[in-house]
């Protein structure tokens, strides 16, 4: 038994490896655009416009952006790293040799979402740098700051093997965070406070799961919520738990693997 879960671990570790390494090869790709990315955020939104917004919950416009924008690279860039490394792995035929070792679904799941968390969380931390160059961040909770960035970054990173999945062409890795991800992201209370607007468009904004994830998260540095954060956990791990579970079926029947 202990050989068999040394032997799994071999091959967890070997994906995670290739992932991270992956990460770091071409990090001019994969770290360095999302920090650009972010920077220009904090100028345009936080810095010219920001200016003009009054202060949220006690906090300047720039203090409120500074979490929405971290989150947003958090589930950004460990979506994106999934999605892009499984299905490059399909388009080069390569994923068959994973499918047929003797490395269990969940084992090979995991490995590729570790690598998503890994990317997610370092562009996360290279953002969080960025935001002390234009505000003064003190982490009001330290446990649920890490705990709420780690749990959506393992959601995001599922979400993003998921779509790799589906994905028949280069285009259809693009259609989920073009048409879904972007617009709930944006709506997700990143940039303003749900108590801003009217009430019937505050209630529909609390069907968007990542409003839950992004105030968890604000909650954490900030110490201000739009929403319970009980109800964050619960709803981050359920999601999790729908994501796994639906991944595990999908590479156990050979969904868009098996030709």
């Amino acid at each position: 038994m202990f050989t068999r879960f040394r032997e799994n671990y071999i091959g967890f570790e070997t994906i995670v490896i290739k992932e991270v390494v992956r990460v770091a090869r071409i990090w001019v790709q994969t770290l360095v655009p999302p920090v650009i990315q972010m920077t220009l955020y904090f100028l345009i939104f936080g810095g010219l416009i920001g200016s003009q917004v009054r202060r949220i919950d006690g906090y300047t416009y720039m203090a409120f952006l500074a979490p929405g924008l971290i989150m947003m690279s958090v589930i950004n860039n460990s979506y994106t790293n999934v999605v892009s490394s499984f299905f490059g792995a399909k388009f080069g035929r390569h994923i068959e040799e994973l499918l047929v070792s003797p490395l269990p679904n969940y084992m090979i799941i995991s490995g590729y979402v570790v690598g998503g968390v890994v990317r997610g969380l370092a562009v996360g931390s290279m953002v969080a740098i960025v935001a002390l160059f234009f505000t003064h961040l003190h982490i009001a909770h330290p446990l649920i700051t890490i705990s709420v960035a780690v749990l959506t970054a393992i959601l995001f990173a599922l979400g993003g093997l998921i779509n790799a999945i589906f994905a028949k062409k280069f285009d259809d890795v693009t259609i989920i965070p073009t048409f879904i991800l972007t617009p709930l992201t944006y709506l997700g209370g990143v940039f303003y406070s749900i108590q801003m607007l009217p009430m019937v468009f505050s209630e529909i904004s609390k069907v968007n799961p990542i409003l839950y994830m992004v105030n968890a998260f604000r909650y954490g540095i900030l110490g201000v919520s739009d929403i319970g954060i009980g109800y964050a956990y619960v709803i981050i791990l359920l999601f999790i738990v729908a994501l796994f579970c639906f991944s595990l079926i999908l590479l156990h029947k050979g969904v868009g693997l098996r030709t």
